[in-house]
């Protein structure tokens, strides 16, 4: 169905005005959520059902996502930095990658979004009135999906992944505690307070991340394909 592009603030000027027949579907949580594996069965759907899919994520932008990755190795990142970065990185892929998506049809999967870097931003101290205008350039998605998951299950995650916990995902950079596995439970759990409080503003569909990945997967396939067949009524009742 073809649509306008609409924002959350004042988005892209010279995309004001154009539209769009894509599709832009959001799986958010925190890392270990489960998110890229749902990202990737998702993808692999929606081919065999004949759509085109586009994926994006955090640091893949070509123009500063290598350098938000060697920035953060240091660990010494001003908050605020770190914030632009992020901002940087997904308005390059936006314009690069998300729009032009959306503008020839394609669905486009995300992998995170702007929530996750609120949420990381608010957790450091940022405002949610600044944030929000930070990131009015970012249109609104067709679809969103949360994957909530206790923080202690996300510490079990990650140490049975990577065997240890990432400085940045523990929130060791904003002095919670000297313990590297109480500062990332203290960290998730503000991290998931934010997601909670953004919920309902956004329009988050809340799933069980503790669920089997089938499962989760089985509750998005209904939603999107539910979603996808209204828009092709929309279509068909509009010719």
């Amino acid at each position: 169905m073809e649509r306008q592009f609409k924002y959350y603030g004042q988005g892209i000027p010279y995309f004001k005005g154009k539209t769009y027949t894509g599709t832009l579907i959001v799986i958010e949580g925190a890392d270990c959520s489960g998110r890229s594996m749902q990202v990737y069965l998702l993808r692999n759907w929606l081919e065999a059902q004949g759509h085109a899919v586009s994926d994006i994520g955090l640091s893949r932008s070509n123009l500063i996502g290598d350098a938000i990755q060697t920035a953060k190795e240091g660990n010494t990142l001003e908050k605020k930095t770190l914030s632009l970065l992020y901002a940087t990185d997904f308005a390059d892929q936006l314009e690069n990658k998300i729009l032009p998506a959306l503008k020839a049809g394609f669905v486009v999967l995300a992998d995170r979004y702007i929530f996750t870097l609120m949420a990381r931003d608010m957790a450091r101290g940022a405002s949610q009135a600044w944030l929000k205008k930070l990131f009015g350039f970012a249109p609104v998605p067709d679809l969103i999906f949360y994957l909530q998951v206790d923080p202690q299950v996300l510490l079990y995650r990650a140490l049975e992944k990577y065997g240890t916990l990432d400085y940045w995902e523990s929130g060791m950079d904003l002095s919670l505690s000297n313990d590297m596995f109480e500062s990332f439970q203290i960290y998730q759990s503000l991290i998931a307070k934010h997601f909670d409080a953004m919920a309902a503003d956004y329009g988050f569909k809340i799933l069980d991340g503790d669920e089997n990945p089938v499962s989760i997967q089985e509750q998005m396939r209904q939603d999107i394909k539910q979603y996808l067949d209204e828009s092709r009524l929309m279509v068909g009742a509009t010719k």
